[in-house]
């Protein structure tokens, strides 16, 4: 377990994609190092469980319904104040060349990582600028490069990252801390398959990789991040494995 310096007073995280993969993790190291944590996800069965594993709070919501958004964070605040917000809750469909893409796929993808990370900006916004806090963005060095195949979700994290992005000038002076961490190659349980829809498929873009990032790796970041002094923000980290130097360029050992 790693350990960062006490959490002050009553900080309570609320955590968006909780339900696995670096979400999971996530809410699993705060709690390890005495933060409070609310998971949120759209699945039920494993936020029970994740509850019971590590005594956090949670609430299920899809984050592509604004509505259900706002009536979550209305639900948190009723139980205390929150102090930070980690905006996880994202993911990718399809790898076509864009002469090929779906149409279907990329508004998934702009639906759930600009459209979601939007809607629990504005629901908890109002209430970390009355008090102070911080907003933690999930994106990804997918926010910053391309590589073929990879239209579709480049383009919606280029949008979304433009949220950190803007807010860092808007809210300039106030008490809000704006992060932004943006993981490269993460070998998690769900993301390649989500994306691929086949197993095989989605262990192959991990085949050969020595040491491939897993989700604790972005969760110790993001523990990094929100244990900083109050005065301190990190504006954007990408976090790579060493094998990974950009998107396309990655170090493989010749299959057996």
């Amino acid at each position: 377990m790693t350990c960062y310096p006490p959490p002050r007073e009553n900080c309570r995280i609320v955590v968006t994609g909780a339900s696995s993969g670096i979400g999971e993790a996530t809410c699993r190291l705060l709690r390890d190092n005495g933060w409070q944590v609310v998971a949120v996800a759209r699945r039920r069965e494993r936020l029970e469980r994740l509850s019971a594993e590590i005594g956090c709070e949670y609430e299920v919501c899809d984050v592509t319904d604004a509505d259900a958004v706002d009536a979550m964070a209305q639900r948190v605040f009723e139980r205390g104040a929150v102090s930070g917000v980690v905006i996880n809750a994202g993911g990718a469909h399809g790898a076509d060349p864009v002469a090929a893409g779906k149409a279907e796929d990329w508004e998934w993808m702009y639906r759930v990582n600009v459209a979601g990370a939007l809607a629990t900006t504005q629901a908890f916004l109002p209430h970390l600028r009355a008090n102070g806090g911080d907003l933690l963005y999930l994106t990804s060095t997918a926010a910053h490069e391309t590589y073929p195949g990879g239209a579709g979700y480049t383009a919606a994290k280029h949008a979304e990252a433009m949220i950190p992005e803007t807010m860092r000038l808007e809210l300039v002076g106030e008490p809000v801390r704006i992060f932004q961490v943006c993981p490269g190659m993460v070998k998690t349980e769900e993301f390649s398959l989500n994306r691929l829809g086949d197993r095989e498929r989605a262990e192959a873009v991990y085949a050969g990789v020595e040491d491939p990032l897993v989700a604790a790796d972005i969760a110790d970041v993001i523990g990094y991040c929100l244990s900083r002094p109050p005065h301190v923000v990190l504006d954007r980290i990408d976090v790579r494995p060493r094998a990974q130097a950009t998107t396309m360029v990655v170090a493989r050992s010749p299959r057996p």
